[in-house]
């Protein structure tokens, strides 16, 4: 099985492909430099593999590397920052 993960536009979100096949996707809005990841969605064929979390990862770095701040509308990328604290720096702080 080899995967890929590639930003997309229109709409914004990243794209998790399997041999060739796109099988899911976190998507986002950006704004004020803070991106809001707000759906995580993997085919259910797909289920079980890992793929929202190589996807959610996957776009947590390229919003680190873009130097922007994460709002996790998302419950799938909230819970993956819980569980994966290396990502917390990212998250908007809230009052």
């Amino acid at each position: 099985m080899s995967e890929t993960v590639e930003r997309r536009t229109d709409p914004d979100r990243f794209e998790i492909s399997v041999d060739g096949v796109v099988v899911g996707f976190a998507e986002f809005d950006d704004r004020r430099r803070v991106r809001n990841f707000h759906h995580t969605e993997i085919n259910p064929e797909y289920g079980g593999r890992g793929l929202a979390a190589i996807v959610v990862r996957a776009g947590l770095a390229a919003t680190r590397d873009e130097g922007l701040q994460v709002l996790p509308s998302c419950s799938y990328v909230r819970r993956y920052i819980e569980t994966h604290p290396e990502w917390a720096d990212l998250v908007v702080p809230h009052d």
